[in-house]
C-alpha cells in the first residue's frame, strides 16, 4: 500500500518553503516534454490546467487540472509528458521544499513515537512514490500559491518571515485535508481516493481487506459503499480494470496470453481466460484474431449493428412471415430462414464468429454454439450504443463507434429542430397492428418511442403516457382505440398472425378507426415493419427519415 506523508515527513513543522514557480508548458517544445528529475528537496506540484502524465517507480501517474502530487526527495521521477494540442498544455506549480532536522536535544522519546526506526526508513526509502494530495477549496489554493508566487523575491527578512509563515498555513491545511487519521474526511472522498489507488496500482496483489483498513473502514461497509459508487464489487472493479487493459495488449502487441495475464496482474493463463471470456464474451484469442483479421459472422437481429460498422454479415436473418430487412441493402447476402428450427449452415455460408440478441430461445439458436464461437449480447435493446460498443469490441471495431453514433446524434438534432416548428402542439402516436390485436408502444422502451419522444421531441399523445407509462408496447381493444385521438398517427402491419393475406388491414374497416382525426385528416402514415420493428442505428435513422418526410 502507498506510503503517508507522516511516514514520509514525521516532523512536517520542520519543512520550509525554498522555491516556487509556475511552469506554462507548449506544445512546440521538442520531445513535448519538460524536464523534471530527482532532487534533493522534496516538492509538490500542483496542476491547474492541462493534462499530462509523470513516471516515477515505473508506476505512471495521470496529471489532471486540479491534481496536487507530492514528490518525495531523491526519488527518480522521468519527464512530465503531454499530448500535443493547445487543449492538452500543462501549466502547474512546482513547489520546492527543505525539510529540517530534528534538533540535538529532541528527546528520544519523541523521534522514537514520531519518527520511523531506521530499517523502517531503509525500506521507506526503496519503494516511494508520488502521493495525490486534494485542497478545498480550490479557488482559495490557487490564491494562496499566487501571492507565495509574488511574494518570494523579496529582500526584506521580516516580509520573508511572513512568506514563510503564509506557506506553512497553507502546506498545514493541506495534510490536515489529507490525513487518513482525519475523520472529517467524508467517506466520498476516501472511497474516489481508493479507487485512485486501483487504477494506478490495478497490476499489484489488491485485496479488500487491505483497501478497506487504509481507508479505515470495515470490509463490509467499504464493499457496500464501494458499490454504491461505482456499481461494481471492488474486486469485480479491480478486474475489469485488469480486462480493459488486456484488451489493449492483445489488439497492439504479440504478447504470449500467459505474459498478459501475468502484467495485468492475474495469476496464470488459465484464470485470466476464464474471466476474459466472462467479461468479454469470447476468449482472448478470438479477440485477438477480430482485431487482425476479417470475421465472417453470422448476427440474426443483429445486423443492424454489424453493418453500421462496416462488415458484410455472411449470412443475413429472414422470416417466413415477416421477410428479411430490406432496408439494409443486404440483396447480396444470403438468407437464414430463423422459424425453421432444424436449418443448418451450408458449408459455403458456415460463419467463424456467432452474435446472438436475445431472442435466441426463441428459435432455438444456441444449438450453433458447436458450429463457431457464439457471443450473447446482454444489453436491453433500448441501450442500442451500448450494443455497438459490445458488437464492435468483439468484432475489432472499435475505432468506429464514436462516428457512428455522432453521425446519428448530429442528424436526430438537426431532425429535432425542424421537427421542433412543424409539429409545435401536434400529438402523435405509435400502433402496431395485426390480424389478432393493436399494440401501442410507448414513450421510454421500445423501438418506437425513445426515437419518436425523446430523441426528436415528439408531442406523445396523452393516452400513450397512460396506457403506456414505463411500458415497451400494451395491447389495447377498439374502445381504447376509439379515445386514441391524436394528431398523428405512424402504423405498422405485422402479418405474423394472418391466416389469409391483408387479415391484418381489416382493422381499417371499422367504424372506430374511420373516427379517428388522424384517419379523418389523413394524418395516418403507414412505415416499413422490419425497419420500425428493430433496434439499431440505421433502423433509428430510418424511422427519423420517415417522420421528416410526413411531419417537417
Amino acid at each position: 500500500m502507498p506510503h503517508t506523508i507522516e511516514q514520509i515527513l514525521p516532523m512536517p513543522w520542520l519543512c520550509s518553503l525554498q522555491h516556487i514557480q509556475y511552469i506554462q508548458t507548449s506544445h512546440l517544445e521538442p520531445n513535448n516534454r519538460v524536464e523534471y528529475t530527482s532532487s534533493d528537496s522534496h516538492s509538490i506540484v500542483v496542476v491547474t490546467q492541462g493534462q499530462g502524465e509523470l513516471m516515477a517507480q515505473d508506476v505512471m501517474f495521470k496529471l489532471n487540472q486540479g491534481m496536487i502530487l507530492f514528490v518525495p526527495s531523491d526519488l527518480p521521477v522521468l519527464p512530465l509528458q503531454y499530448g500535443a494540442g493547445s487543449e492538452s498544455k500543462l501549466h502547474y506549480y512546482k513547489l520546492n521544499l527543505v525539510s529540517g532536522e530534528t534538533s540535538k536535544n529532541a528527546s528520544i522519546t519523541q523521534l522514537e513515537e514520531r519518527s520511523p526506526t531506521f530499517q523502517q526508513t531503509q525500506v521507506i526509502s526503496e519503494s516511494l512514490s508520488p502521493i495525490e494530495l486534494s485542497y478545498t477549496p480550490w479557488s482559495s489554493c490557487l490564491e494562496i500559491l499566487d501571492q507565495l508566487l509574488q511574494q518570494q523575491a523579496t529582500e526584506d527578512w521580516l516580509k520573508h518571515w511572513d512568506w514563510q509563515l503564509r506557506f506553512q498555513e497553507w502546506f498545514r491545511t493541506l495534510l490536515l485535508q489529507n490525513d487518513s487519521r482525519n475523520a472529517s474526511m467524508d467517506h466520498r472522498t476516501r472511497l474516489q481516493q481508493s479507487i485512485r489507488y486501483i487504477r494506478d496500482h490495478y497490476n499489484q496483489p489488491i485485496t479488500v481487506d487491505d483497501l478497506a483498513a487504509d481507508i479505515q473502514l470495515t470490509r463490509s461497509s467499504y464493499t457496500r459503499q464501494f458499490k454504491e459508487m461505482t456499481g461494481k464489487l471492488p474486486l469485480d472493479y479491480v478486474n475489469s480494470i485488469r480486462l480493459e487493459r488486456s484488451k489493449q495488449l492483445l489488439q497492439l502487441t504479440d504478447d504470449r496470453l500467459h505474459d498478459i495475464a501475468q502484467n495485468v496482474g492475474f495469476s496464470n493463463e488459465y484464470y485470466f481466460s476464464r474471466r476474459f471470456k466472462q467479461y468479454a464474451g469470447i476468449s482472448p484469442g478470438v479477440y485477438r484474431r477480430h482485431y487482425r483479421q476479417d470475421v465472417r459472422v453470422f448476427a440474426p437481429y443483429l445486423e443492424d449493428f454489424v453493418l453500421a460498422l462496416g462488415v458484410e454479415p455472411v449470412l443475413q436473418f429472414s422470416h417466413h412471415s415477416w421477410g428479411k430487412q430490406h432496408y439494409l441493402g443486404l440483396d447480396d447476402v444470403p438468407e437464414f430462414d430463423v422459424a425453421h428450427q432444424d436449418a443448418m449452415f451450408q458449408e459455403s455460408h458456415k460463419p467463424d464468429f456467432i452474435m446472438l440478441s436475445d431472442g435466441y430461445e426463441r428459435w432455438n439458436l444456441d444449438r450453433f454454439e458447436q458450429v463457431a464461437p457464439t457471443f450473447y449480447v446482454n444489453h436491453r435493446g433500448e441501450d442500442w450504443r451500448a450494443i455497438l460498443r459490445s458488437t464492435a469490441d468483439v468484432l475489432g471495431k472499435g475505432d468506429r463507434v464514436r462516428d457512428v453514433v455522432g453521425s446519428y446524434e448530429e442528424k436526430a438534432r438537426e431532425a429535432k429542430s425542424l421537427l421542433k416548428r412543424s409539429t409545435q402542439g401536434k400529438t402523435v402516436a405509435f400502433l402496431r397492428i395485426s390480424a389478432t390485436e393493436m399494440v401501442l408502444y410507448g414513450v421510454q422502451q421500445g423501438y418506437v418511442g425513445p426515437v419518436m419522444y425523446q430523441d426528436l421531441g415528439l408531442l406523445p399523445h396523452p393516452l400513450v403516457q397512460q396506457w403506456a407509462l414505463q411500458k415497451r408496447r400494451v395491447s389495447i381493444g377498439l374502445e381504447q382505440l376509439g379515445q386514441l385521438q391524436a394528431d398523428h398517427l405512424f402504423i405498422t402491419f405485422d402479418c405474423l398472425d394472418s391466416a389469409m393475406i391483408g387479415d391484418e388491414r381489416k382493422l381499417l374497416d371499422s367504424r372506430e378507426w374511420q373516427q379517428l382525426s388522424a384517419v379523418k385528416n389523413g394524418c395516418v402514415y403507414e412505415v416499413d415493419f422490419m425497419a420500425w420493428m428493430n433496434y439499431g442505428v440505421i433502423s433509428h435513422g430510418k424511422k427519423i427519415d420517415d417522420i421528416l418526410r410526413v411531419l417537417a
